[in-house]
């Protein structure tokens, strides 16, 4: 479904960007790390506790892109009376309470 919504420009906050990039270039580097632990048939707990580590990143990640959702995106859509934000906003945050 295309979003013909407008957003105003940039949607990232400078710092914000900055951060969520670094964050994810050093998920980039675990996850690296966990293929060549696989490859190296590193004990499964290793690799289990390297994962669980990954995956609290990408939560952190995921927190700060969706509050920057709620504080720009959002935030936009409703001050331009667009109602539809609603079930998009619904449907945001169901897709992370699963």
């Amino acid at each position: 479904m295309p979003d013909d919504r407008k957003t105003s420009l940039p949607i990232y906050a400078e710092e914000v960007n900055k951060d969520l990039l670094n964050r994810l270039s050093r998920i980039e580097g675990q996850v690296r790390g966990v293929a060549k632990m696989v490859e190296g048939q590193r004990k499964c707990l290793e690799v289990l506790q390297q994962l669980a580590s990954i995956q609290a990143a990408m939560k952190g990640v995921t927190k700060t892109v969706l509050r920057n959702y709620l504080e720009r995106c959002a935030t936009d859509a409703i001050r331009s009376g667009d109602n539809a934000i609603y079930d998009e906003l619904l449907e945001a945050i169901y897709k992370f309470v699963k």
